[in-house]
């Protein structure tokens, strides 16, 4: 059981690991398909800005992988037969719950609410990653491309 336990746990931390990629929502990051199309560019004026909280949502990654490595820890570690068969459900249980909370805050990232009176005299609120800093009173440029804005200086 014990030589089964390393491989088991590195299969499942590279699982881990592999669900930790999360789609930008950058102003200066395009996909690929994104490129080589036309935007909609309209200029405006920032009336407000807010720091606020990407949730980029769980894949059961962390759960599971917990789960996986609670279970395994606990029943080959604590007793035999039975005990250890207790243990590892247990063991299981509080992974599995420990796994969702650190997926879950590792998929909170940092962003910005920018509210921005366009030419003309329509309001607009764009929330994007904070990787660019708006201040009230700044010229912005909204960029559209299908159901995508981004503002950009």
């Amino acid at each position: 059981m014990k030589k089964l336990l390393l491989p088991v746990a590195v299969a499942v931390a590279i699982t881990a690991m592999s669900g930790c990629a999360g789609t930008p929502n950058s102003s200066s990051v395009y996909n690929a398909g994104q490129t080589q199309n036309e935007q909609t560019v309209r200029m405006g004026t920032v009336e407000a800005v807010r720091e606020v909280s990407i949730n980029q949502g769980t894949t059961g990654v962390g759960t599971l992988a917990g789960a996986s490595l609670g279970g395994i820890a606990a029943g080959s570690n604590i007793g035999d037969g039975r005990g250890a068969l207790a243990a590892g459900i247990a063991g299981a249980v509080v992974g599995g719950l420990l796994g969702q909370k650190l997926e879950q805050h590792q998929g909170m990232k940092k962003g910005v609410e920018i509210t921005v009176k366009i030419d003309g005299g329509e309001v607009r609120a764009i929330t994007q990653d904070a990787d660019e800093v708006f201040r009230v009173g700044d010229r912005v440029r909204l960029l559209k491309a299908g159901s995508t804005t981004r503002v950009t200086h």
